[in-house]
C-alpha cells in the first residue's frame, strides 16, 4: 500500500445515506425467529469486535423482547442508544441465525453505489460520530439516543467507487492485521489457562523426570481442610497467604492544580479488559497529590475492582500489571477508587495468584462476598482473602510455572503493543484518507 498526499482534492458526489443504502431492513417476528439463535446485544459490540454472543433456544428461553433485528453479510450495526460509546461494527463474515438487537440501526450498503467497508469507516471518522453523539445528547429520551433518520439524513462526500475500494481496502488492511493479533492472543491465553488446569487441577505437572506427576505414580496426600488429595508437600492456605500489603485507589484531579501535579494513568474497573487485552478503552490520564506517590503500581502488582458489578457479573475483576504491561503506559500507573491494589510477598506467585482468582471470579465465588452501600455493591475483599482456602503449590513448581507463563505473556503483551500502533496509526489515517488530504497508490 504506497499513500501519497493528494495534491488537488478527489472528485466527490455528495450524497444522504439512505440514498445509498438501507436502514433497519427486516425484522423477525415470533412466528419467523429460528428455533435456536445467537443474539449480539448493543453492549456486546464495540469499535468492531464483538466481544459475545448469547445462545438461545426460541421455544424455551426467555429470549429479550429486542431480540428481532435481520441481518446478512456486510449489515452495518450503530446502536441508536449512547453513540459516545461506540457501540459500532460490520458483520465481515456470516454468522448462523444470528439475531440482533432492536437497539441497533442496521445499514445495508447497496453495493452498486457504495462499498459496504468505505461506508462504515465514513461513519466512524470522528467528525460523523461527534455530530451523532451532540444529536443524542439533546434527544428528549430516557437515554441519549439517536434515530434511524439521523444516520438516514447525514450528507456525505462519496468518491467513485474505484477511489472507495481502495480507501476501504487500505483501512481494512489494518483492522485485518489487528485481528489476526488478537487471534493468536486468544490462542496464548487458552494456553496459558490449560497449562494452569493441568499443572493445579489435574496435579500434572512436570515431575522430575519430565512426566504428568499423578498418572506417572506422583505421591499424593489427603488433606483434611479441603477433603481432598493433594501433592506430597504441597500446603493449604488463603489468598491473604501470598499478598504482603494492598494500596488504595486515587482519582486525583483531571487537570494540573495547586498540589496535584504528578501525572498518571488510572485504572477503572472499566478499563480491565484493557489491560486483558479484551476491549480499546483508553485509562484515562490524570494528576494526584505527590504525597501519594506510595500508591503507584509497581511492576508485578495486581488491581482488583472492588466496586461495582452488576446482577449478571460479581465485582472482582482482576488484571495483573507485570513488566510487559507497563510497556503499554508512558506514564506512571495507578488504580480509581473503586479497585484495589495488591503487591504480592513472592513475585513467582503472581500467574498463580492471577489464574486462581480468576477461576473463582469465573465460577461466581465472588457474589458470595458482596455486600451493598447506597446500592452499590462491594467486595468484602478481607474477608474473601482471608477466608477463601487454595492450595499453596510447591515453590519449585511456582517458579517453573512463573517462567512459563511469563514467556507467554510477553507474546501476548507484545501483540497488545502493536494493536496500540496500528489503531493509531488506522485512526490518523482514516480522516485523511476519507477527505481527501491523502490518497492510496496502485
Amino acid at each position: 500500500m504506497q499513500l501519497r498526499r493528494a495534491l488537488v482534492g478527489l472528485s466527490m458526489s455528495k450524497v444522504k445515506i439512505y440514498e445509498i443504502a438501507t436502514l433497519n431492513a427486516e425484522s423477525f417476528s415470533s412466528k419467523t425467529i429460528p428455533h435456536l439463535i445467537k443474539y449480539l446485544d448493543t453492549g456486546s459490540l464495540n469499535e468492531g469486535v464483538i466481544d459475545y454472543l448469547q445462545l438461545f433456544d426460541t421455544q424455551k428461553d426467555n429470549v429479550p423482547s429486542r431480540a428481532q433485528r435481520k441481518v446478512t453479510h456486510n449489515t452495518i450495526l450503530y446502536s441508536s442508544v449512547r453513540p459516545r460509546l461506540h457501540h459500532y461494527g460490520i458483520l465481515n463474515d456470516p454468522i448462523p441465525n444470528l439475531v440482533v438487537s432492536t437497539g441497533f440501526i442496521t445499514i445495508d450498503a447497496n453495493i452498486q453505489k457504495v462499498n459496504p467497508y468505505f461506508l462504515y469507516y465514513k461513519l466512524t471518522v470522528p467528525d460523523i460520530t461527534e455530530h451523532l453523539a451532540r444529536i443524542a445528547d439533546t434527544a428528549v429520551t430516557s437515554y441519549p439516543s439517536i434515530s434511524p433518520s439521523d444516520i438516514g439524513d447525514l450528507e456525505i462526500n462519496l468518491p467513485d467507487i474505484d477511489t472507495q475500494d481502495k480507501i476501504a481496502n487500505a483501512i481494512k488492511a489494518i483492522d485485518d492485521k489487528i485481528a489476526n493479533n488478537n487471534a493468536i492472543f486468544e490462542q496464548l491465553e487458552a494456553m496459558a489457562k490449560t497449562i494452569y488446569n493441568y499443572w493445579f487441577l489435574q496435579f500434572e505437572f512436570p515431575d522430575a523426570e519430565g512426566k504428568p506427576y499423578k498418572s506417572s505414580g506422583g505421591e499424593m496426600v489427603w488433606n483434611d481442610e479441603l477433603q481432598r488429595e493433594i501433592p506430597k508437600g504441597w500446603k493449604v492456605g488463603t489468598f491473604s497467604t501470598l499478598i504482603e500489603s494492598t494500596k488504595s485507589g486515587d482519582w486525583g484531579k483531571e487537570n494540573k492544580q495547586g498540589n496535584y501535579t504528578l501525572p498518571v494513568t488510572c485504572i477503572r474497573g472499566a478499563d480491565i479488559g484493557f489491560i486483558l487485552g479484551k476491549n480499546s478503552s483508553t485509562p484515562p490520564n490524570r494528576f494526584i497529590l505527590k504525597k501519594n506517590s506510595n500508591k503507584l503500581l509497581q511492576p508485578y502488582d495486581i488491581v482488583i475492582e472492588i466496586s461495582g458489578g452488576s446482577p449478571t457479573q460479581s465485582t472482582g475483576r482482576c488484571a495483573g500489571t507485570s513488566p510487559y504491561v507497563f510497556k503499554r503506559f508512558d506514564k506512571e500507573i495507578v488504580c480509581s477508587n473503586f479497585c484495589k491494589a495488591i503487591t504480592l510477598k513472592k513475585p513467582e506467585f503472581y500467574y498463580y495468584f492471577l489464574q486462581t482468582w480468576s477461576l473463582f471470579f469465573e465460577n461466581n465465588v465472588m457474589f458470595n462476598w458482596e455486600g451493598k452501600t447506597s446500592g452499590i455493591k462491594n467486595l468484602m475483599f478481607d474477608a474473601m482473602a482471608a477466608n477463601t482456602k487454595i492450595i499453596l503449590p510447591s515453590q519449585n513448581i511456582i517458579n517453573d510455572f512463573f517462567k512459563l507463563s511469563s514467556k507467554l505473556e510477553a507474546q501476548q503483551q507484545n501483540l497488545l503493543n502493536q494493536n496500540q500502533k496500528l489503531t493509531s496509526l488506522r485512526n490518523f489515517l482514516l480522516p485523511l484518507l476519507m477527505n481527501g488530504q491523502v490518497t492510496v497508490g496502485k
